[in-house]
């Protein structure tokens, strides 16, 4: 709850004072409505809804209602998810230290071209 405390935003129903704990979203081209965890910040076209109204809420006929749940008892990813993180991390940092062996060993062989830098050539005098 003391999330919920922290947002300062409260129920978008008229004369509702109790904090918003959902967010709805329509999703009209579908004829969707979904109600899902509070959104990270308000946006325009959605509507903040405390537990008692999100409980309550009706749609029109035809219409279809999504809603998410949120855990609150997930606590973060697995540990699946971040040995998956860490293998990919690894992978990433492997392939830059190749292409920065790659870079240095091209800058080499440049350098050990006699009188060559970048674009332009220095030619010895024939004196």
């Amino acid at each position: 709850m003391s999330k919920l405390a922290r947002t300062g935003r409260s129920c978008s129903r008229v004369s509702c004072r109790a904090l918003a704990s959902m967010t709805l979203t329509y999703i009209y081209a579908d004829s969707t409505a979904v109600l899902g965890p509070l959104a990270t910040f308000s946006e325009p076209h959605s509507y903040d809804l405390c537990e008692t109204h999100g409980k309550r809420l009706t749609v029109p006929n035809g219409w279809s209602v999504i809603k998410e749940e949120s855990s609150l008892d997930a606590a973060g990813p697995s540990d699946d998810d971040l040995m998956a993180i860490a293998d990919a991390v690894r992978e990433v940092a492997a392939m830059q230290i190749q292409v920065n062996d790659q870079i240095t060993t091209s800058a080499t062989n440049q350098e050990n071209q006699i009188g060559r830098r970048g674009h332009l050539r220095a030619v010895p005098s024939s004196i």
